[in-house]
């Protein structure tokens, strides 16, 4: 999917490898997937991305081909700071103290735990199709819950949303894809049997629920303790959202991320849904060069 590129699974540290794909010449540049796909959801605009910078798309602990520990108790190994942590890991062991970040869904809520704890790494940030964590749990009504049922389901202890996505994989993840995209054709099927692939291993259905229930929990508390402390954002920051999607429709996206920065925030929304780099790249990758 990524021609040209080569694969690597790097240690992090604590036992956690990371799988990534790296290509291009030029700044350092790492792209964090959301959910439930992987690094794949890159693959349309990396190679562009790639004539310009040193591109690296990872996939997240618990994604794709990198690790899954066992999480439970108070989900601190899927918690933000800690995923977060192991992208710093993998740049550095690449070579690449500094770079810049681009992140989409929760890689997005990654990469803006990761600005925060790690901000001498980070030169510019990009955030796809997210509002803070913490300002869209305090905004839950009716609609809200509809439209991120799985927000509370993935939440659920374990196993119970475990076994009922185990039970019909293939269903869940299709139907997942279709629900949140607006753009006909954007998902061919050889990229919907890799995203359903992946979710075949139930250790990746596990990780995936910890992310949701380290969310839900630890998180925000860190946010919470970020917030308490003054601690924002202190480099320029791009946000982009789908126009047609529900991040868009339900809040102020400048707005709220304004309050979470010290620096400056710009951006827009994009005529699709919620995948931005698979529903519009071409209106992604123009967006990114410009601020990049």
């Amino acid at each position: 999917m990524f021609e040209g590129f080569t694969s690597h699974t790097i240690p992090v540290g604590n036992g956690i490898d990371i799988a990534a794909s790296v290509g291009g010449d030029g700044p350092p540049l790492l792209l964090l997937h959301g959910y439930p796909q992987t690094r794949a959801c890159w693959r349309k605009i990396a190679g562009p991305l790639a004539k310009k910078f040193t591109v690296v798309a990872a996939d997240l602990r618990g994604y794709g081909k990198s690790c899954k520990p066992v999480g439970g108790g108070n989900h601190d190994a899927y918690s933000k700071r800690s995923m977060a942590a192991d992208q710093v890991a993998l740049m550095q062991a690449l070579g690449f103290p500094r770079f810049s970040l681009v992140g989409h869904d929760r890689g997005a809520r990654v990469a803006h735990r990761l600005a925060l704890d790690h901000a001498d790494a980070v030169d510019r940030l990009a955030l796809l199709d997210i509002c803070p964590t913490d300002t869209m749990y305090a905004a839950t009504d009716q609609a809200f819950a509809t439209a991120y049922y799985h927000w509370f389901f993935l939440i659920q202890p374990a196993d119970f949303p475990e076994r009922m996505i185990v039970n019909n994989t293939h269903h869940y993840i299709r139907h997942t894809i279709a629900s949140w995209c607006r753009t006909e054709g954007a998902f061919d099927e050889p990229i919907l049997r890799h995203y359903v692939e992946a979710f075949f291993d139930p250790k990746t259905i596990h990780a995936t629920c910890e992310d949701y229930r380290a969310g839900a929990t630890i998180d925000l508390a860190h946010d919470a303790e970020s917030d308490a402390a003054g601690r924002k954002l202190a480099i320029p920051l791009l946000v982009l959202w789908g126009g047609r999607g529900i991040v868009g429709k339900t809040f102020d996206v400048l707005a709220e991320w304004r309050k979470k920065s010290a620096a400056e925030v710009t951006g827009h929304a994009l005529d699709c849904g919620h995948f931005l780099p698979e529903e519009a790249p071409d209106e992604t990758l123009k967006a990114l060069l410009g601020f990049l």
